[in-house]
């Protein structure tokens, strides 16, 4: 690969500098994919103008059709424009590790305190919360990936709509998320929509197979569970941050049983609480499973597939891009997730909502979250921490 940068526009930033602003977006940057990838365009495009804003759209194009965290894969790609694998890799590393270093934190008190009464309390509030986030993420996922929830569009899009209600209801009824339904999706939504120029040879149309194939308190073989289970998760899920938690939720709870359903609710709440991507809650989880080296592994597994998917055709972008075929596989695979994402709302709402405080309090966030817009997601569980406290405590 050569070192010859992707814009023609000379940099005006040196790498250190590009590094910095990540490693501060990382320990900062609050709201989700959505604001952290708007926080780079504000910066760096509009304010700075390191990056120019064909450059941005490329690299928001790309970390949108490819599988893994939007925002992370933003961050190396913008890193890659003009400082290529160095910047990728340094820019990526910025963005990532300050929560990586909360979350480890946050898990080592939780695993020492998480019996006690008032950790306990934190959590009963804030893991109401975290469901009516999650209600609100997925109703956002589903009208920016499928469609608006309106007749016309309905009708426009029934078949993403139909990968959608079939991917939520095979999640609700096997409490799993299925990969290969995925890449089904996928598969029908591009022959249907832009068949693929090789499809239309017999030759080669029969031919085509698809193979889918404390601290430091640790086993070897749990360690390899984890790294392989992750770096799935990190290789086949599409959409923004939360689009993993159905994955997550079926392999950490259901098949592996390495959490407990108020564990899993209570690693999703850590991501809420902490700056850059959601996607970090995996390095709780793993530092529950198997201490730091748990959490290191199961970030690298995570992560390591969504920079390779990013770095690796990077500079073969502008082509790739505008290639029909791809854009109706990703559209289709994009309905099929953001279905599952919404069986898994369903399911993790019916074991996390116990009584009827903690529905009054998803209910609230979720009313904050529609007619308060401004209010971030952070505030709305330090107050629901609070809330939780006072239940368990006063009331």
């Amino acid at each position: 690969m050569d070192t010859k940068p992707i814009s023609a526009t000379h940099r005006n930033y040196t790498l250190r500098e590009i590094v910095v602003y990540f490693l501060k977006l990382g320990t900062i940057g609050f709201g989700g994919p959505v604001a952290l990838v708007g926080y780079m365009n504000r910066d760096l495009v509009e304010k700075r103008k390191w990056i120019t804003e064909e450059d941005y759209k490329e690299g928001l194009a790309l970390a949108q059709l490819a599988p893994g965290p939007l925002a992370a894969q933003l961050s190396i790609y913008l890193g890659f424009v003009h400082y290529r694998i160095p910047g990728a890799t340094l820019c990526g590393i910025a963005f990532v590790l300050p929560s990586f270093c909360m979350v480890v934190a946050l898990g080592m008190l939780y695993q020492q305190f998480g019996g006690l009464p008032w950790m306990q309390a934190v959590f009963y509030g804030v893991g109401a919360a975290v469901i009516g986030i999650i209600i609100m993420s997925s109703y956002k996922l589903t009208t920016k990936s499928v469609s608006k929830i309106t007749v016309p569009f309905i009708k426009q899009n029934a078949l993403l709509w139909l990968f959608f209600i079939v991917a939520a209801i095979v999640t609700v009824i096997t409490q799993s998320e299925n990969v290969l339904l995925f890449v089904a999706a996928g598969m029908i939504y591009m022959f249907v929509k832009a068949p693929p120029v090789w499809s239309k040879k017999q030759n080669t149309a029969n031919s085509f197979l698809l193979g889918i194939a404390g601290f430091w308190q640790f086993e070897w073989g749990t360690l390899g569970k984890i790294g392989w289970f992750f770096t799935k998760a990190g290789a086949f899920v599409f959409g923004s941050g939360l689009a993993i938690v159905p994955f997550l939720h079926a392999g950490v709870v259901t098949e592996n049983h390495w959490l407990t359903e108020q564990q899993f609710v209570d690693a999703v709440a850590v991501a809420m609480i902490t700056p850059g991507p959601v996607v970090i809650t995996v390095g709780f989880i793993g530092y529950l499973v198997a201490g730091f080296p748990g959490a290191s592994v199961a970030a690298l597994a995570t992560f390591l597939p969504c920079y390779l998917f990013t770095v690796l055709p990077a500079p073969y972008f502008k082509k790739i891009a505008k290639n029909a075929s791809i854009k109706s596989f990703v559209e289709g695979i994009t309905a099929a997730v953001v279905g599952a994402l919404f069986g898994a709302v369903i399911i993790i709402a019916t074991r996390s909502i116990i009584d009827i405080p903690t529905a009054l309090i998803a209910a609230a966030a979720l009313l904050v979250l529609i007619y308060y817009k401004k209010i971030q997601e952070p505030y709305i569980i330090l107050i629901a921490a609070l809330v939780g406290l006072l239940i368990k405590n006063v009331l």
